[in-house]
């Protein structure tokens, strides 16, 4: 939060075609929203589309706006639709506005017009790939059971031959966290991904009806035990989410790899954001800031609503077609949503020694009980745990050159 009467920058991440998707991820967190947010699915029209970007324009004022394009699959729409939105950007700018976009997009559908448009217009691409074949194929096919990888691999040889600035958005889950150098070699010397998100599938197993935050506490199962771990009859967790410890060990083997070969040629997020808290600025991850940002969500009908992982009935906040967006950015249950987080970690989460580095990660991840018993702990916690007290050592060593070096 910031100090004074200064309101915190936002942003809002925009669904325009809503959960709709050519893709049948296994695990998608996603596909299910159509189910109970909203009447029906469908695309959003150009009233709610140009009231947005007014709006958004307005609620920042000046500087740089960002303006990102997820789904379900936002290429659906085609190049005209986005042409329609760099007009209306366009339109309701002023000389002290600069709109930027970025698009996060399973890469089927790009071919050669979608790559000069995206380089011509400055579009950072975020593409969803896995890692090699069999290991992206293990869940993200059509519903035919169809693999996407040859589609994906040939938007990334794309991506790569027009220019466009990319990185890649890799979900950690069951089957890929196995094979850590093969997924990471991979998408640096295969991809030619020179910036990756490593992001941890992590579900209990009714997620598609209700946060964690509604759990019943009595049937969340204790850290360590087999009721917290994927795979077991009596799991709480989707038997595609990532196993805890298998994703601390992931994330210390590619930690291994990019020390040595690849600071400076190599963006991995979760790693830049340890070398930012041990340097003593501001996290630019979203799951391990103290707070939740202002980072919300707007469905193709106006919806507004608290994150991307909140995408239920109680965190609606709004819809522009009612009220200005910055009423709902600013609402009281926004405020509460942000200080949430770090107001609810467990006692256990508390006494961390690499608390600094993770800040209790997302709540959305808080599903089972901390090791004395505690309710509303995070599913993930024994993994990065494992991760950034493995990793400290070397990260605060960095952080001394870096410091060093900006004479902090």
């Amino acid at each position: 939060m910031t100090s004074g009467n200064q309101l915190p920058q936002f942003h809002v991440m925009v669904k325009p075609f809503g959960s709709t998707c050519n893709l049948d991820c296994s695990y998608c967190y996603y596909l299910s929203k159509e189910n109970f947010i909203y009447d029906k699915p469908g695309k959003i029209s150009d009233e709610v589309l140009e009231r947005f970007i007014k709006q958004y324009i307005e609620g920042h004022g000046a500087g740089n706006v960002i303006f990102s394009w997820q789904g379900g699959e936002p290429t659906l729409l085609g190049i005209d639709f986005f042409e329609k939105v760099l007009k209306f950007q366009e339109k309701w700018s002023t000389p002290n506005i600069k709109c930027d976009n970025d698009l996060q997009t399973n890469g089927t559908l790009l071919n050669d017009d979608w790559c000069k448009f995206l380089k011509k217009n400055n579009f950072l691409v975020g593409l969803s790939i896995d890692g090699p074949q069999h290991l992206h194929d293990f869940y993200r096919c059509y519903s035919n059971d169809e693999g996407s990888f040859d589609k994906v691999m040939n938007a990334a040889n794309l991506l790569n031959k027009y220019g466009v600035e990319f990185n890649t958005l890799t979900t950690v889950n069951r089957e890929n966290a196995k094979h850590p150098l093969a997924v990471y070699r991979f998408l640096r010397d295969k991809v030619k991904s020179k910036r990756m998100q490593f992001i941890p599938v992590a579900n209990p197993n009714d997620f598609n009806q209700k946060s964690a935050q509604y759990l019943s506490p009595s049937a969340l199962p204790l850290m360590g035990s087999k009721q917290a771990k994927p795979g077991f009859n009596d799991s709480i967790a989707t038997d595609w989410s990532v196993d805890p410890d298998e994703f601390g060990n992931f994330l210390c083997r590619i930690f291994d790899e990019w020390y040595k070969h690849d600071i400076g040629n190599t963006w991995v997020y979760t790693f830049e954001s340890a070398v930012y808290t041990a340097v003593g600025l501001d996290n630019p991850v979203c799951v391990f800031k103290p707070d939740c940002p202002f980072c919300l969500v707007m469905e193709h009908d106006g919806s507004i609503f608290s994150c991307d992982h909140y995408v239920y009935p109680e965190y609606k906040l709004g819809n522009i077609m009612d009220n200005h967006l910055t009423r709902s950015v600013y609402s009281l249950p926004q405020l509460n949503f942000s200080t949430k987080k770090k107001n609810t970690l467990t006692n256990y989460c508390k006494q961390c020694p690499v608390l600094e580095f993770c800040n209790g990660e997302c709540p959305k991840n808080r599903f089972i009980s901390s090791p004395d018993g505690e309710p509303g702990h995070n599913y993930l916690c024994s993994g990065y745990r494992k991760f950034f007290q493995y990793i400290k050592p070397r990260i605060t060593m960095m952080a001394e050159d870096i410091k060093k070096n900006m004479k902090l």
